[in-house]
Order: C-alpha cells, then structure tokens, then sequence
C-alpha cells in the first residue's frame, strides 16, 4: 500500500425519504466537485419533526479524500 495523505471534513445530507437516501445525496454532492473521495463515516443523524411528523432525515458524514501527490 502505498503511502498518502487524507482530508477528512464534516458534510450534512438531507432528505425527506430516509438517512439512506441523505447519505447518498450528501456523497454524491461531493463527489461532484472532491476528487477521490475514500470513505464516508455516519456521525450522527437525526430528524427535522413538524407538527408531529417528521420532515426529513439529516445525516452528518464525515467523508475523507486523498490528496494528490506529484509522483
């Protein structure tokens, strides 16, 4: 394995279907403008509640990409 370097950050998905589908749209999003994203790491997830419903699913990921190198 060939030695690297890693950038984790903090990303919020939402979504009024699932925490399935707010981890996806959040990797998705950023996969649009990050380069070779690795991993992604649920942190937290939660749900937006109104008038006794619940109005979508929030899931905070962390996800890590690689940095690019000159070699």
């Amino acid at each position: 394995m060939a030695d690297g370097v890693y950038r984790v950050t903090e990303v919020i998905g939402v979504s009024d279907e699932s925490w399935e589908a707010a981890a996806r749209s959040a990797v998705e999003t950023a996969g649009k403008t990050v380069r070779d994203l690795r991993i992604a790491e649920v942190l937290r997830q939660d749900v937006a509640i109104e008038n006794g419903q619940i109005k979508n699913y929030r899931v905070r990921l962390a996800i890590s990409f690689k940095y690019e190198s000159s070699d």
